[in-house]
């Protein structure tokens, strides 16, 4: 029996490359760029254990989770690791960073989360990477949620490891994901002894066997279902515009905190400014007294397929999240999701 997701022909090297050279279009780069055949998780992690070693001085900047994970990998790798930590409801600046650096002069490495669509907040990253390029430190960022919701943009903004996936704002697959990578980064990985080698973890039996020998050969076999939701999910990218989604996931963003407030039920953008927000998704922080757990539970009741969860342990008792990104990111969805949560905490309309 023949299926249409079946018995496809191979993946030939040269289609493989032709979806990574719109992967590096959509980021504006020069820079070599990897498509990892896995979730973004592959990359975050391979990226850090390739360039940080017992040598290394990290300056982990942490406005979610995901930072603290990143410390964790970090240490584990046997680097020395100072944390910034700022609260969730706002974003780091170029000033904590250059303080950081004015207390730890020894730092040669920045890690950074762009925009946490777990809690809501967005890093201003061009201003640190001034700060970072001024240290002269290598510079790692998740852009996993940001990419396709607002600007990614590696070599403007100095950024020597920039990892994004397809799943959120791109509205693409999460099975591949991708990273740039700057000449300074490979050659640092290519000075670390324990930089994983013969490993799916390394990021440089990648550069040696696929992009040194001229990205003819592929070493393994493609994922090959998911390499071909990217291309399509990259086509669809480029006919539309990259500004034009971009602008559609603002708009929801501006929607979701306008609309929250003027629902009446007690809910607060979670993020107090603006400025420091996410477009990929926003936080909603509810009434005293009220669970969020809770009433997310009263919301999807009615509607289970509604892009509306509550926050991440601890968050669970206050935060509300809308993720309005891909297919999402419109009018339609923002208005469900609000008239839900009105209806969960007995707003009357």
């Amino acid at each position: 029996m023949s299926h249409p997701f079946l018995d496809l022909p191979p993946l030939s090297a040269e289609r493989f490359a032709a979806i990574e050279d719109a992967v590096a279009r959509l980021l504006d780069t020069r820079q070599d760029v990897l498509i990892t055949q896995g979730e973004a998780l592959l990359p975050l992690e391979g990226a850090i254990r390739a360039a940080a070693g017992p040598g290394t001085v990290a300056l982990n900047v942490i406005t979610g989770p995901y930072g603290q994970t990143f410390g964790n990998w970090l240490r584990d790798c046997g680097a020395t690791v100072y944390d910034l930590s700022v609260p969730f409801h706002t974003a780091v600046t170029a000033e904590q960073i250059r303080e950081a650096f004015a207390d730890h002069p020894e730092i040669d490495f920045v890690s950074l989360v762009h925009a946490e669509a777990a809690t809501g907040n967005t890093n201003p990253v061009a201003e640190i990477g001034e700060a970072v390029r001024e240290q002269g430190a290598l510079f790692y960022l998740d852009a996993v949620a940001s990419v396709g919701a607002e600007p990614v943009l590696p070599d403007a903004w100095g950024v020597d490891l920039c990892v994004i996936g397809a799943q959120k704002a791109m509205g693409g697959p999460a099975g591949v994901s991708a990273i740039s990578v700057s000449e300074r980064a490979w050659a640092r990985m290519a000075a670390n002894p324990n930089a994983p080698r013969r490993s799916y973890l390394s990021l440089l039996d990648w550069k040696e066997r696929w992009i040194d020998a001229g990205r003819a050969v592929l070493p393994h076999a493609p994922a090959q279902l998911e390499m071909l939701a990217l291309e399509a999910c990259m086509e669809r990218i480029e006919s539309v515009g990259l500004d034009a989604v971009m602008d559609r996931h603002r708009a929801a963003a501006l929607a979701t905190r306008a609309g929250a407030v003027a629902l009446g039920g007690g809910l607060e953008p979670y993020v107090y400014e603006e400025k420091d927000a996410a477009p990929v998704a926003t936080t909603l922080r509810v009434p005293s007294g009220v669970r969020a757990s809770e009433v997310v539970t009263r919301a999807l009741t009615g509607d289970p397929t509604l892009p509306v969860a509550a926050g991440g342990g601890a968050l669970a008792k206050e935060m509300i999240r809308v993720n309005h990104y891909g297919a999402d990111a419109s009018p339609e969805t923002v208005e469900r999701c609000l008239a839900a949560l009105g209806t969960a905490l007995g707003v009357r309309r």
